[in-house]
Order: C-alpha cells, then structure tokens, then sequence
C-alpha cells in the first residue's frame, strides 16, 4: 500500500519518484535536507539559504522567501517545493501550484514539532533512515537541556528582531516556544501579532528582567545594545545579544540549537 502523509495545511502526499527535483524556500529547510542526504535532488534555493556554507552555494538561487523568480524557477523544472507559512506568502504558494507538482507546506510552532517534520520530508524522500537519526540526536540534547535547567528560575524577557521601529516575538510563535524551554517567557503577554511593533515604554523595560538582541533578521551588534542602554536608560548587563539562528531556525539546526539554549541559561 501507497504511504499517504499530510503536510502543514493538509495537503496528502506520497513517497516520492525516486530522482525529485526539489526547490526548498526555506532557509532552515534547505540546511534539512542536506543533512537528510538529498543534496543531489536540490534544485534551487532562496538568496537567505546560507548553510551549509561550503556547499549551498552550488545551487541555483531564485530569490527570497517573499518573491521568487518563476521564469528561473519554472526552467530547473521541479517536481517539489517546499514552502513555510511563515516564510512564504500565500500567492507564491498559488502560483508554484502552476507548475510544481507537489508542494510540501511545514508549520512548526514549537520545538517539538521538528522530530515529525524530519520524519514527514524522510518518508516523502526515501530518507527514513536519515530522519530517525536526526530525531534520536534531537531527542538526547531536549533531554540534556531539561536537566541541564532543572531548578532554574523563571524569566520574564523581551526579545528583539528589528529596529526602526522596534520589533518582538509574542507568546506562541517558534521562539518564544523555543524559548520557554529554558524557562524563559516573551513580553509582550499578547499572543497577536506574532512579530509586534513594540514601544520602548518604561512599564515595558522595567518589566523585562532580560532585552535579547537577535542576530537576525536585524544584525544587532554589541554597539546596538550600548546605545540602547545609553537612549532607553537601562542597566547594560540587562542586555543580551543572542544568535538568532539557534534560537529560531527549526529543521536541523534546533539540534545545535538545544544545546546553545542550555549555555544560555547557565550564562545568565
């Protein structure tokens, strides 16, 4: 019998020809299926798909996660493409139903939810064996990080992507999500919009026991954060650049990602 799997927004998929094509428009995605072993079915790529570093760059890049180029595209011929509600638009998933084939939609909101991501692109790309291994080494640093912040205190953070005009997560998003693993929970309490426009108020960063700076999308840098400190009046040892890959990139990367959260919390 034929293995039927679901994606994000339902969509059924089965196994696929064993010689895909696949365009990933997902940064973190791509890093995925690397390391899943699918390098020769890659096809194409986003500008933002960085890693791996040493060997991403030999694919064909169409784009960005918002507006791709579909004559580029449509010419590399691919069976499959892979998009992310958050990353991508609604319309590029219209218009890539033209002409792909088969489009794989992933959702992860939590942490927990990459072992069944590794496992619904492994089943579709013959890839189990890959998956299973990705999920066990998953599996272990989640368990390590739980002992590793056993007994840690709550803490109240607000956690910065952009500036001009300043940016946050809220509650119920992949970082924030990511986050509460460490114990850590993201201000503004409000859960909509998931990436809010925030005003820098005295209630806001008086509430806060921790600003973050993320590395990504805005590049903080250490000099960022002095002149917060100087601008918002705040202590400087309150403030914290984090890597913004580990802390919100799923697929792969959350595995690397799991530890750095328990350096995190020790740090701190």
């Amino acid at each position: 019998m034929t293995q039927t799997l679901r994606d994000a927004i339902g969509n059924r998929h089965s196994p696929a020809d064993k010689s895909p094509r696949i365009a990933c428009l997902v940064p973190s995605l791509t890093e995925l299926l690397f390391d899943l072993g699918l390098e020769r079915q890659l096809v194409a790529r986003t500008s933002f798909c960085i890693h791996p570093a040493d060997r991403v760059f030999r694919l064909a890049s169409v784009g960005g996660t918002k507006k791709i180029k579909h004559r580029e595209l449509r010419a590399l011929a691919p069976t499959h493409g892979i998009l992310n509600i958050d990353e991508n638009p609604r319309a590029m998933y219209e218009e890539l139903r033209q002409y792909v084939p088969h489009i794989i939609v992933t959702h992860p909101q939590t942490p927990y939810d990459n072992p069944p991501l590794y496992r619904l692109l492994g089943n579709i790309f013959h890839r189990q064996t890959e998956a299973e291994a990705l999920t066990r080494r998953f599996e272990e640093n989640l368990a390590q990080l739980t002992r590793t912040v056993e007994g840690l205190p709550r803490r109240r953070v607000l956690y910065l992507i952009w500036k001009k005009p300043w940016m946050g997560v809220a509650p119920g998003t992949y970082i924030a999500n990511t986050l509460k693993l460490i114990h850590w929970q993201v201000l503004p309490e409000a859960k909509d919009p998931p990436y809010p426009q925030l005003e820098m108020t005295r209630e806001l960063l008086e509430e806060a026991e921790l600003i973050l700076f993320s590395s990504e999308p805005f590049p903080f840098k250490e000099a960022d954060l002095d002149e917060f400190a100087r601008q918002q009046q705040v202590d400087r040892t309150r403030l914290k650049r984090v890597d913004g890959e580990l802390t919100s990139w799923y697929g792969s990367r959350a595995i690397p990602g799991l530890a750095y959260l328990g350096r995190l919390a020790r740090q701190v």
